[in-house]
């Protein structure tokens, strides 16, 4: 058996799927993690009730493509929203505080975008990250790392909301931040239920994701460079990438 392939398991430990689960989601106000802000967040957690924050983004704009897709507009965010420094100090805290001690694995939905936007968030605003918090940021599942990796060959989109019409889970007010994590959380459990050889515990299947996804992005590097695009640079890491020193909000 190779590095890549799995079996089911026997190992001591719940398989993921059945195992507890948070959920988190964020909605932004663009796509670059380095300067971008979060506008709305929604953690689902393994125990107690869902916690949801809306940023006042400390004055920065959001666009209108950006408010299109969520619908929070600057000004909404600026009369509804809370500091934006006390959002980011509390999702940092509420996220760690599931992954402690290992109490739950965290999906995330496309993770190198979510996680890597709010370490920079805590770069900007002098916050402690998850990982300063606790050294760590796993288990975590991604939905969109799973789908690729075992129904590779299937055609069309892999945003959330294609992957909950085929995986048979409700998402009614897709691009809201409560929503969407609750969507994920589905389609992670439906892939658990589906596939039997990624029903292995937490920490096994975190490690494996690592791998996925850094053969998908080299896959899809040389994919793009043999099509002409040869400066083409698809980044492998999973689930957090480096984050550019940030500097009056822009990145350095």
């Amino acid at each position: 058996m190779t590095a890549h392939q799995l079996e089911p398991t026997r190992e001591f430990g719940l398989a993921w799927h059945i195992g507890p689960l948070a959920s988190y989601d964020c909605e932004t106000n663009g796509l670059n993690t380095a300067t971008d802000r979060i506008v709305t967040a929604a953690l689902l957690r393994a125990k107690g009730a869902p916690l949801e924050w809306m940023s006042d983004l400390d004055g920065a704009e959001i666009p209108t493509d950006a408010s299109g897709i969520h619908g929070v507009t600057t000004e909404h965010a600026r009369e509804h929203g809370r500091p934006a420094a006390q959002v980011v100090e509390e999702i940092a805290d509420a996220i760690a505080a599931e992954l402690s001690d290992r109490q739950a694995s965290l999906v995330v939905m496309n993770a190198p975008f979510d996680l890597p936007l709010l370490d920079a968030e805590c770069a900007r605003y002098g916050v402690a990250t998850v990982m300063d918090r606790i050294g760590r940021v796993e288990p975590v599942i991604d939905p969109l790392v799973l789908d690729r990796r075992l129904d590779r060959y299937r055609k069309g989109k892999r945003n959330l909301e294609t992957l909950a019409r085929h995986y048979g889970v409700p998402l009614d007010a897709a691009h809201t931040a409560i929503a969407d994590a609750e969507a994920a959380l589905g389609v992670a459990r439906a892939i658990g239920d589906r596939y039997a050889q990624v029903q292995v515990p937490a920490h096994r299947i975190h490690l494996h994701q690592i791998h996925w996804h850094r053969e998908w992005a080299a896959n899809f590097q040389a994919h793009l460079r043999r099509k002409g695009e040869q400066d083409a640079v698809i980044d492998g890491s999973w689930p957090l990438r480096p984050v550019p020193a940030v500097v009056g909000g822009e990145a350095a």
